[in-house]
């Protein structure tokens, strides 16, 4: 084979190989994350079973269902949070008072009528108030989040609650999501397929927020944030 067939053949089979494999845009290096384990039940020293026995509280049974019932264990929270609240508010209010004083002793009165013809003595001094007041008012707000995100349970409280706290990152080209849940849970509140509803979760702190060039859209720029500080009206 002459060298000209063989650095044919050998190009041939690079961009055979080159097909076969993932093309990157740019350098490419793997993400490797660094992930905190925190806390879990099997650790501590009294979930060690007790000389001569096989079970211990940290391990489920042979028979035990796979719900929650531990630290370190999972839950599928589902989000279906949903507030609507209205008010009105009418207020009216109204006032009319009036007071008359007059003097006629000594014959004053009939000497001040007879100096001015056109004062009326009996009236010397009179006042008049009044005042209306209307007021009325309207709120109303809604808002809806719905999805689910799989947590762990993170603390065990005495009387056998569990405290359970997740995030759930999303990213979608160049938009950012975070979804952040955390409050108390009752062991006979999870349901058979480990899942429980947020509505049931008591001190609950559900987050949904987002950045990136859509949110960055949405938000005034920093000029007109400043001027809104600063204008007095």
């Amino acid at each position: 084979m002459s060298h000209l067939a063989r650095a044919i053949s050998l190009l041939s089979f690079s961009v055979f190989v080159s097909g076969c494999g993932v093309t990157h845009i740019g350098a490419y290096v793997p993400k490797e994350r660094e992930y905190k384990q925190g806390k879990y039940a099997q650790k501590d020293p009294s979930a060690q079973p007790t000389q001569g026995s096989l079970f211990s509280e940290a391990v489920g049974g042979y028979l035990e269902d796979t719900r929650a019932v531990r630290v370190g264990d999972l839950v599928l929270v589902r989000i279906d949070e949903s507030a609507d609240a209205s008010g009105d508010s009418t207020t009216q209010l109204s006032r009319d008072s009036s007071s008359d004083m007059g003097f006629n002793a000594f014959g004053l009165a009939d000497a001040i009528k007879a100096a001015k013809p056109g004062l009326d003595p009996t009236h010397i001094l009179q006042l008049m108030a009044k005042a209306d007041f209307n007021g009325n008012g309207n709120t109303s707000r809604k808002g809806q989040l719905k999805g689910s995100i799989a947590v762990r349970v993170t603390r065990a409280m005495p009387n056998g609650d569990m405290f359970l706290e997740g995030t759930k990152v999303i990213l979608l080209n160049n938009e950012e999501y975070h979804l952040y849940i955390s409050g108390l849970i009752r062991r006979t509140d999870i349901e058979q397929d480990n899942s429980v509803l947020s509505s049931r979760i008591a001190d609950a702190e559900v987050e949904f927020t987002g950045r990136g060039d859509i949110a960055d859209q949405q938000r005034k720029g920093i000029l007109g944030r400043v001027l809104d500080k600063v204008q007095p009206f």
